[in-house]
């Protein structure tokens, strides 16, 4: 089976092979055959019926600095690829939102993977709210009344944007830290939308680990661990990495979710889970597929092409 791929994400000359999971999963689909057509999101068009990007056919390769090869730019019916990856970062803006619905136009003729409409209906710090007996205490408000009692009643909080990613904007909040109220008015001249809060999880010390799912299934998991003056763990920030395993409790929750993950279309989906607790459940470009591979687990990249390739 040979398909023609479409891979809409941020430069591709910028990104950081080593730990890139949308160039992991380009490697192998070039390994299986598959064409590879690269485009970033500022260039769909949308109209008489047909979705257009402007683009690059590409070939990759796993060298640090050489790692990819384009061809001459050309402007792309995306209607006519059999797949198209949608894997720029967030945040989750109207401009993503507006690439979801243009990007429904073509899907599920051409498959989109993740599933566009599901990807805007499933904002990651929401979307873990309809599963409330598995993640911590958590507030969505931009109502400082509301926060405030929050705080009183939990005493160590996390506050962060409800559509930040890469752990920025992410504050912990002690019970008697006296920039609450400044932090709130902060928050309030940044963002229109709501705030998100939750109870401060002491366990985060000892990791806030990324479980990856594939179809609905737990296909790998790894540990990161915040940096010592560090409260957050994303890699952007200095967390570190480490092998990890699965606990009995993180395998409840994947059999809790799974099944609708693998309903609404969310092939690759990653969650991370403090101790005993679902904090966020990532469908728009998640990460860790290197990382898994690279301490030894499952080639999670061709899982996810096995789940695409069924799918065609």
């Amino acid at each position: 089976m040979t398909l023609k791929v479409a891979v809409q994400m941020d430069p591709i000359q910028s990104i950081n092979i080593k730990g890139d999971s949308t160039f992991a999963m380009m490697l192998e689909a070039q390994r299986r055959g598959h064409a590879l057509f690269y485009y970033q999101t500022k260039t769909l068009a949308l109209g008489g019926g047909s979705l257009f990007a402007t683009g690059n056919d590409v070939s990759v390769r796993d060298e640090a600095g050489n790692h990819f090869t384009a061809g001459d730019e050309r402007r792309a019916d995306l209607g006519q690829c059999d797949v198209v990856l949608m894997r720029q970062d967030p945040p989750f803006d109207m401009g993503y939102i507006t690439a979801t619905h243009m990007l429904e136009a073509i899907h599920p003729k051409t498959l989109v993977v993740n599933d566009p409409g599901e990807v805007r209906n499933a904002p990651e710090k929401l979307f873990v709210l309809n599963y409330p007996a598995l993640m911590p205490e958590t507030l969505i408000t931009r109502d400082p009344v509301e926060l405030a009692a929050f705080r009183r009643e939990h005493g160590d909080i996390i506050l962060k944007p409800l559509y930040g990613n890469g752990g920025a904007g992410v504050f912990r909040l002690g019970e008697g830290d006296q920039n609450f109220s400044s932090l709130l008015e902060l928050f309030t001249q940044t963002f229109r939308e709501p705030f998100i809060a939750q109870k401060y999880l002491p366990d985060v010390r000892k990791g806030d680990k990324r479980v990856i799912l594939v179809d609905g299934k737990p296909v790998g998991a790894i540990n990161r661990v915040p940096a010592v003056n560090e409260n957050r763990s994303n890699m952007h920030v200095g967390g570190k990495a480490e092998p990890t395993t699965m606990t009995k409790r993180e395998h409840e929750i994947c059999e809790a979710i799974g099944p609708d993950l693998r309903a609404r279309g969310l092939i690759f989906v990653g969650i991370d889970v403090i101790g005993d607790y679902m904090t966020e459940i990532n469908v728009t470009s998640p990460t860790g597929i290197r990382e898994v591979k690279r301490f030894g687990g499952e080639d999670i990249a061709s899982l996810i092409w096995d789940a695409i390739e069924a799918r065609r």
